[in-house]
């Protein structure tokens, strides 16, 4: 994974905002690596704070709420509008972020995910502030449908003005690059991780819940094999390892994936792995960790056989504790959020050290020639209107009037160790 040098590690601690739509109530991949590099960056001595939208059916969990090791978090009163993302409006959203990152002395602006809309408009606020800016894309997209095309093109924009890019695969830089037409010395690979402590006779456990599960259950009674296939529906995060200990074997058949922290977790709870060899998965295990297969039913299920015959090869037609510990401790050497956290680290430093703001001007003409005549100048006009707003809002809220927020004193927290400190 490369080895962190202490000269890269940023010296005057900062404050770090993350932004997303995806957090904590929701479960996803997203909302756990925000979650994990924020204690991992709090551990490391940056005070972290993460700004999301109200959840809830009546926006019950809004406002300020604070968790483990004094990590803030911002729900604001934005309701989601399609897909747990707030309605695009770029400029309505400009009084409350530029008052939460005024009130927290935000250093540093962090968004994560391409399909959030609130991360976006933020990192388009955050520029207009004069704040360094860096983007974690988590995801592939594809770039022939109409979809891809304009989430393309917005991504295009953001990223033309946003001061540096993080993939969580190589797989996953090329793609964003193509994407978003951008150079790829301004991207850095930076891999997910996980908590590997935390976390006829052959049957299948089925975790997870959407609309391909009727279809399963269907499959599963025109073929009598109930008492063999379990449709565990949706597991609670903190039951996922108790659900993934269950078994010896863990089946991964994603069609595309950026990294799949999935298959992740079930090396570390020691079962032998088997995916298709799609997208980022291919650099996520050593090749002794995983058996990979084309994504179609022949090839995975020749991976399967393989995987099994390997499994009743133990004395008792299973695989022993020792198997189980060896693969537990080979993931936790490759994958740690501490990694994760000072590679980060890394990145913001260079992000600091590039200098002061950019000049606006050099910032408005980047606009026309990154993002072309007609999308250019969409996005120029945006970002004079934020300019324009952002000074009627200094006439009538002068930064200086706003109330810096509360800075908690981790020296009187009940703190609970983090896996960035236990590693």
């Amino acid at each position: 994974m490369g080895d962190i040098n202490d000269k890269d590690v940023i010296n005057k601690k900062i404050c770090i905002a993350m932004v997303s739509d995806f957090f904590f109530p929701n479960m996803g991949g997203v909302e756990t690596h925000i979650y994990q590099l924020a204690q991992c960056l709090i551990s490391l001595g940056h005070r972290v704070i993460v700004i999301t939208h109200a959840y809830g059916k009546n926006s019950e969990r809004r406002g300020v709420r604070w968790m483990m090791n004094g990590l803030k978090v911002y729900y604001l009163p934005f309701l989601p509008f399609y897909n747990q993302c707030v309605l695009p409006t770029v400029l309505l959203t400009l009084p409350l972020v530029r008052q939460v990152l005024i009130r927290e002395r935000v250093g540093l602006v962090h968004g994560h995910s391409a399909f959030s809309a609130l991360a976006n408009q933020t990192l388009l606020h955050a520029r207009t502030l004069g704040l360094p800016t860096v983007f974690t894309d988590h995801s592939l997209f594809g770039f022939a449908d109409v979809s891809s095309i304009l989430t393309n093109k917005l991504l295009n924009g953001i990223l033309s003005d946003t001061c540096h890019v993080i993939c969580v695969s190589h797989t996953s830089k090329e793609n964003t690059a193509l994407r978003a037409m951008l150079c790829p010395s301004r991207i850095s690979v930076i891999p997910n991780a996980i908590d590997a402590d935390r976390h006829s006779d052959v049957r299948f456990l089925i975790g997870g819940d959407g609309p391909k599960r009727l279809v399963l259950e269907e499959l599963r009674e025109r073929l009598g094999i109930q008492d063999r296939v379990l449709l565990q529906g949706q597991v609670p995060h903190h039951q996922v390892r108790a659900h993934l200990v269950r078994g010896d074997i863990f089946l991964n058949t994603s069609l595309t994936e950026a990294f799949c922290m999935a298959i992740l977790e079930g090396a570390s709870c020691g079962l032998s792995v088997v995916s298709t060899n799609v997208g980022g998965i291919p650099e996520v295990l050593p090749s002794d960790l995983i058996r990979l297969a084309e994504p179609d039913a022949t090839s995975l299920a020749d991976g399967l056989e393989q995987a099994i015959a390997e499994c009743r090869q133990g004395p008792d037609g299973r695989r022993q504790p020792e198997d189980f510990h060896r693969l537990h401790e080979s993931v936790r050497d490759i994958y740690t959020w501490r990694n994760v956290a000072l590679r980060t680290e890394c990145v913001y430093r260079r992000v600091l050290d590039a200098g002061g703001p950019e000049p606006t001007r050099h910032r408005l003409a980047n606009y026309l020639t990154a993002c072309g005549p007609v999308g250019g100048k969409i996005f120029l006009i945006f970002a004079l209107l934020n300019l324009a707003l952002v000074w009627l809002l200094q006439l009538l809220q002068p930064a200086e009037r706003i109330e810096p927020g509360i800075v908690p004193d981790r020296s009187k927290l009940r703190n609970r160790s983090t896996p960035c400190e236990e590693q």
